[in-house]
């Protein structure tokens, strides 16, 4: 079901994780021992991105802010999007972000 994801232009690897980190399944040009570490680089700053939006709520006495929806790291050349237990490995010269966002938040499981 996550292969689809690889059908959107300029969407490289994309990953399915569970809420361990542990890989459960990857698709894409990356190596599995790289899939495994891009699952557990989403896992970790899913949860770095959690607890910044615990204290953002508490904060701003805003509510909204927690559980967040997905998020994105945008580099030079690559940007990483991830929603859920999903994340995708982009290239920016031919990717739109949003469409890959909206794609990631209709697949989950």
């Amino acid at each position: 079901m996550i292969r689809r994801l690889l059908a959107i232009d300029g969407v490289n690897a994309v990953c399915h994780f569970r809420d361990d980190g542990a890989l459960v399944e990857g698709h894409g040009v990356l190596e599995e021992q790289h899939m495994a570490g891009l699952a557990m680089f989403a896992h970790d700053y899913r949860r770095i991105l959690q607890s910044h939006a615990d204290q953002l709520s508490m904060f701003s006495q805003v509510r909204g802010w927690t559980p967040p929806k997905g998020w994105i790291v945008h580099g030079r050349e690559a940007t990483v999007c991830s929603f859920g237990n999903l994340v995708c490995l982009v290239d920016n010269r031919e990717a739109s972000l949003s469409e890959v966002m909206r794609e990631l938040a209709d697949t989950q499981y």
